[in-house]
């Protein structure tokens, strides 16, 4: 009776017939810069501003948009593109930029220069209580009763790093600034295209192509086999929306153009699934006179945040606000393969921008501390 059964668990024909297969995660692209979500697994780049990422859910999901509001004097929206195109020159992502005001060449002279490893460690170490030195007298002191208690730790921060530091009060070298590869679209210089039938305005028709092309001839775009090593582009669209782009959009409540951006969103979002890259839009939503229209740019962004700046307003005297530059609201998060997003602790956070760093906090976190 033995003899049977060994020479049927020898027999190859016997073992081969099973139809077992172990079950395995499928492998996701491994891209210097990019880190899976551990909500869906979505592979995510960082914003560049460590708190903003926090905020977001992790990151900024490769495939989708960011919008974001511009305040009114345009000068931390723009820090926060800045600060999205360091972040791809420093993990060596190709960068697509666009403006029609000022020249992509001098944005990018402004990008703000990276903080080296050891001097991000003590970033991240702010928030931990450090042990006080006897033998320095400089060193200062508290009563006993609070010695053993947590520092308050307001800035929004993940407990696993993810992103790079930079000093604002320094302009990236460069030698790393040219190392990285840039396309840029600077509208003053397009020479105006027939767009036929097309609902979009001639610099929104343009730029739309010239995003596609890059796409397509770069390899990123993820519906064809690609050959060469696997990159994220990052895409800066600066300012959409103003009358430098030959919209209307924000001059009148009732626009000629009024589908003109929302149709280039929808259109750009179609680009972003299947490619690999990722896009910030920064929108001039203060002159958007019609209402109904920014609800409905915000709904076609995957993620929409809004920037108010004190700087002009009464908030700048306010006492409540005299250790911030301004308020972040969080229109929008992204659902990604899910019917929900997450939802955070708060929605209404408030920025400040340091001598060298710009961070986002929950101004609630120091308050009921």
């Amino acid at each position: 009776m033995a003899a049977p059964v060994r020479g049927m668990a020898g027999s190859p024909s016997i073992g081969n017939t099973t139809s077992f297969q172990k079950k395995t995660r499928s492998k996701l692209v491994s891209i210097p810069g990019t880190r899976p979500s551990v909500q869906n697994g979505q592979l995510l780049v960082s914003s560049g501003v460590s708190s903003l990422d926090y905020v977001i859910g992790g990151g900024l999901a490769v495939g989708t948009l960011l919008l974001v509001e511009e305040d009114c004097y345009d000068s931390y929206s723009r820090m926060l593109l800045k600060y999205f195109l360091a972040e791809g020159v420093v993990c060596g992502h190709e960068l697509f930029l666009a403006s029609a005001r000022d020249h992509p060449d001098e944005i990018m002279q402004e990008l703000p220069s990276p903080i080296v490893d050891d001097v991000a460690g003590m970033k991240i170490s702010e928030g931990q209580s450090q042990p006080s030195d006897p033998e320095n007298p400089d060193t200062m002191k508290i009563a006993w009763r609070y010695q053993n208690q947590p520092r308050v730790q307001t800035a929004l921060a993940s407990s696993v790093r993810f992103g790079h530091y930079y000093d604002v009060s320094k302009t990236m070298e460069p030698e790393l600034r040219q190392a990285a590869k840039c396309h840029s679209f600077y509208q003053l210089q397009e020479t105006p295209v027939t767009t036929g039938s097309s609902p979009l305005p001639s610099p929104y028709h343009a730029l739309l192509k010239s995003i596609q092309t890059v796409i397509r001839k770069e390899g990123f775009d993820g519906s064809t086999p690609q050959s060469k090593v696997r990159n994220v582009l990052r895409l800066g669209l600066h300012s959409l929306g103003s009358v430098l782009w030959g919209d209307d959009v924000c001059c009148k409540v009732n626009p000629a153009h009024c589908h003109a951006l929302t149709t280039f969103l929808y259109a750009l979002r179609g680009l972003l699934r299947t490619s690999l890259s990722v896009a910030m839009v920064t929108v001039p939503s203060h002159l958007i006179q019609n209402r109904a229209i920014m609800g409905r740019i915000i709904r076609l962004s995957d993620t929409a945040i809004a920037l108010e700046s004190f700087r002009g307003s009464e908030k700048e005297t306010n006492p409540l606000y005299k250790d911030y530059h301004g308020l972040l609201h969080v229109c929008q998060l992204p659902r990604l393969n899910c019917l929900s997003s997450e939802v955070p602790d708060t929605k209404d956070l408030a920025f400040k921008l340091k001598r060298k760093q710009f961070t986002i906090e929950d101004p609630k976190a120091f308050e009921f501390s």
